[in-house]
């Protein structure tokens, strides 16, 4: 198939694509068929939506959506026991990860647990003295003083924490989404969809999902005892945020979850969220970019470089002065954050370069780089070379690493694979994003294999790597109703992107550097009508430079439009991401 608008290499170094023949007939019968826009019925094709389902498609509920609690193992055991420690009135820990899904899977069983009239102990360990997951110190000083330890986004591979937690007198339960190893841990309950025993399970769910899950069970439960629970729509703020920060993909019930969280966490009824969006200078509504770029890298600040449990405080408290504080906090944080984020991405890009960034594996290693962004740098390279990333900030002869794939490679099994065969002290995490412990003298040996695990799966094969267009538009196309109808087939994300539309022979009127990396420009057809755009990271590739000094030439663009709100007005926006002289 030849290249879309005959651009075999952009700008970025992609080949294009188009949407293709068949796919295209597809978007005119969805048309017909439904009356629906033809931006909408592009969308909807991609997904391979059929007409009788797109009203479905277009308003996903929690009721059509959501899988049945009791279809996942040791769901029904672990809400019994949970209600069992609630009606006894037993002390009752939470041990949670320090990510924004830690944080929300915390927060939503403190409120659950709140409304219901009782407290829990909130346990965050800290990112560098403890690491990731139940330790055993933990776990045995919660177990000396809880008679039931609920481990949220993690606890899956901790078998001898939580065997020490066991010896000690505690039950202890598992609500978990990371993949699950050939045993499991010897806790009451371990619910989690990727469970290598579990079949056609929800696997898509973050942890707070999942723990989403076992409340509903909960509720279900109370409700065949007479009783009643707290409103669990109320609550789906924090998932919607949890499940947009941890990347999870929107498919399945995950769509209705943030449909319908956005709008809860519109309400401004959490005075966590309220005084996050607040610092955040949040003027609209909240959309998923909002949690993933504004709203969640400001909840993880506390766990990467602060205390761990800024961000699970943050969002369960009640108190509106104690929130404001913490966002405030949160928000000089994820500064300090990006500071160091951007040393050690100069670092690691360079590292990687030298190394070669058409490899099945990209990574980087230094001493002193800080274990609260090496996963974000990861990202960062990943994004650049288009291939998994690693990157490990030594302290000694001990590193903690951190790693992000690409679509249709499992960097989570890969990961483990490596310390079932000894090559690094311990790892695991899920298909796109891992974690590892290692040793200096384990390094090299270990990234050796994990290029060869990966480029098995096709990590690391060659060519222009491509970029997907999905429709053809002119400048003056480009309305706030068009963009308005295209988020009506939303929301957009990890698994569902949001269409990327390609503007063919546009000249550029000007183009202004915005800070160091990002640039603005606008773009025309030569009829009137133009479009503003913006690049985030332009000058990270040959892109800002090409489009700054375009000198009169014309250019194919492609991006994903959005609406800029800006003093009261609603502007059309282009979102660049690629351009390539026409």
């Amino acid at each position: 198939m030849s290249a879309y608008l005959n651009v075999e290499e952009s700008l970025t170094g992609r080949r294009w694509t188009g949407p293709g023949v068949e796919r295209e007939r597809m978007a005119e019968a969805l048309a017909q068929a439904t009356g629906l826009a033809p931006a909408v019925c592009a969308v909807l094709a991609a997904r391979g939506v059929a007409a009788e389902d797109c009203a479905a498609f277009l308003a996903p509920t929690i009721r059509d959506t959501l899988p049945d609690p009791r279809g996942l193992r040791d769901m029904e055991k672990a809400a019994t026991r949970f209600l069992a420690a609630l009606d006894a009135r037993e002390r009752i820990a939470i041990f949670a990860d320090y990510d924004v899904d830690g944080g929300s899977s915390a927060a939503l069983l403190i409120d659950w647990l709140r409304q219901m009239g009782r407290e829990a102990t909130l346990y965050i360990p800290d990112r560098i003295d403890e690491g990731y997951g139940p330790n055993i110190p933990a776990m045995e000083m919660l177990a000396a003083r809880h008679s039931l330890i609920i481990c949220v986004d993690c606890g899956t591979l901790s078998h001898e924490p939580i065997a020490a937690a066991v010896a000690k007198g505690a039950d202890v339960i598992v609500l978990d989404h990371h993949l699950g190893g050939e045993t499991l841990p010897p806790a009451l309950a371990v619910v989690n969809p990727n469970r290598q025993d579990e079949v056609d399970a929800p696997g898509y769910l973050c942890a707070a999902g999942v723990v989403f899950l076992m409340l509903v069970e909960a509720g279900r439960q109370l409700r065949e005892a007479g009783k009643r629970g707290p409103d669990l729509m109320a609550m789906l703020d924090l998932v919607a945020l949890a499940t947009v920060a941890d990347v999870a993909p929107l498919v399945g019930a995950n769509r209705a979850l943030v449909v319908q969280g956005l709008k809860v966490m519109a309400r401004r009824a959490r005075p966590g969220l309220v005084a996050l969006s607040d610092v955040a200078r949040m003027n609209e509504a909240p959309r998923p970019y909002h949690l993933g770029f504004l709203l969640g890298p400001r909840v993880n600040a506390g766990g990467r470089i602060g205390a761990a449990d800024l961000g699970a405080r943050l969002l369960s408290t009640t108190d509106p002065q104690e929130a404001m504080g913490l966002a405030a906090k949160l928000d000089a944080l994820n500064s300090e954050r990006r500071e160091i984020e951007e040393q050690v991405r100069i670092a690691a890009l360079d590292q990687a370069e030298m190394r070669g960034l058409d490899a099945p594996l990209v990574w980087a290693a230094g001493e002193g780089w800080h274990p609260g962004v090496v996963g974000i740098v990861a990202s960062r390279l990943k994004d650049f070379a288009h291939r998994p990333a690693i990157v490990i900030g030594f302290d000694g002869d001990e590193g903690k690493g951190s790693g992000r794939s690409i679509s249709g490679v499992d960097l989570g099994a890969s990961i483990q694979k490596l310390a079932a065969e000894g090559l690094i002290e311990r790892g695991g995490g899920h298909k796109m994003a891992a974690g590892l412990s290692l040793s200096r003298a384990q390094l090299e040996p270990a990234m050796a294999r994990l290029a060869e695990l990966l480029d098995r799966q096709g990590a690391g094969a060659g060519g222009p790597r491509a970029l997907a267009v999905d429709a053809l538009l002119m400048p003056g196309a480009a309305t706030v109703d068009l963009i308005e109808a295209i988020e009506t087939a939303g929301p957009f994300g990890a698994g569902a992107p949001g269409p990327r539309v390609a503007f063919p022979e546009v000249s550029i009127g000007f183009a202004k550097r915005v800070g160091e990396k990002h640039l603005k420009v606008s773009l025309g057809d030569g009829l009137g009508a133009k479009l503003e755009a913006i690049a985030f990271g332009a000058f990270d590739s040959p892109l800002g430079a090409a489009l700054e000094g375009h000198g009169g030439a014309r250019f194919h663009l492609a991006g994903r439009l959005e609406i800029n709100h800006w003093n009261g007005r609603a502007i059309p926006q282009l979102r660049l991401e690629d351009a390539a002289r026409a």
